[in-house]
């Protein structure tokens, strides 16, 4: 993989904190798994997943001590992406800021590109 793709999706101080949490009450899993798969209202939708190991070709982000990991084949829909945790009055959830993203649902899991 190429430098300039490790820096192309970031993940904010908010998610690598509540990662570290999640992370802490889970003794298997070592990363969150971020990807996308087709489906969704909007035709792509956003997967979040604890897993316990990587792939050999898997995008590895590392924030706060905490892993982040992009498969190949979600990369090109989620570059130039962050990774955000938001807690507001609809409730709490994992979204995926996408400049590729030309639609998007209600609820910021699914989107078009």
């Amino acid at each position: 993989m190429s430098e300039e793709l490790i820096e192309d999706i970031s993940v904010t101080d908010r998610a690598a904190k509540r990662i570290a949490r999640i992370l802490a009450k889970d003794d298997t899993a070592k990363a969150l798994r971020v990807s996308v798969e087709g489906g969704g209202c909007s035709g792509f939708s956003y997967k979040f997943d604890l897993v316990a190991d990587q792939a050999d070709d898997d995008l590895v982000i590392v924030k706060d001590g905490v892993t982040v990991l992009v498969d190949p084949t979600s990369l090109p829909f989620m570059s130039g992406s962050q990774i955000d945790f938001v807690d507001d009055l609809i409730g709490q959830s994992f979204q995926v800021k996408n400049p590729n993203a030309t639609a998007s649902c209600g609820c910021g899991t699914s989107f078009a590109i």
